[in-house]
């Protein structure tokens, strides 16, 4: 969407478990949260592993190296709680879209590593108008949303686009 900026967490999330080659990220069965196989994911995304390619002729790849500032999963799991994700408690027995338990690697394997189920309300496959109520909960922002009041986006840096 054009009124959100692209180098912040929720956009760089829904790239990701939207990219058709980033396998440690998808959507659950219904579209109402993410699935993240953390094995897979540190390996993908947060190690020194080779990044997707970008250009024209991608279909919706995303350059995945360097895409966050950390290197820790722990790190990424407190970003989407700051954001206001919550993490699911219960079997994910049949949520997982396109594959049996476990995300399928990049390889076609399986990975045997905890699926971790978070969700948002802001947070929904075919619903990209929904980022912009994605707000990092900084104090200010916790106040500020709790009185009623507005909580303004940064807007896109003409120098990253």
């Amino acid at each position: 969407p054009a009124l959100i900026n692209p180098n912040t967490f929720p956009a760089k999330l829904w790239l990701l478990v939207n990219s058709p080659c980033v396998r440690s990220v998808r959507w659950d069965a219904r579209g109402e949260g993410l699935l993240i196989d953390q094995q897979l994911f540190e390996s993908e995304l947060l190690g020194a592993g080779q990044g997707c390619a970008t250009g024209p002729d991608s279909h919706g790849a995303v350059e995945t190296a360097g895409l966050f500032k950390t290197k820790n999963f722990a790190s990424f799991i407190r970003q989407l709680n700051l954001y206001g994700f919550h993490k699911s408690v219960g079997g994910l027995e049949g949520s997982v879209e396109g594959a049996n338990p476990g995300l399928m690697g990049a390889d076609g394997s399986s990975s045997a590593g905890p699926v971790l189920h978070f969700h948002s309300p802001h947070f929904r496959r075919d619903r990209p108008d929904l980022l912009v109520h994605l707000k990092r909960l900084t104090r200010a922002n916790k106040a500020k949303l709790a009185a009623s009041l507005e909580v303004k986006c940064l807007p896109p840096n003409s120098f990253h686009l």
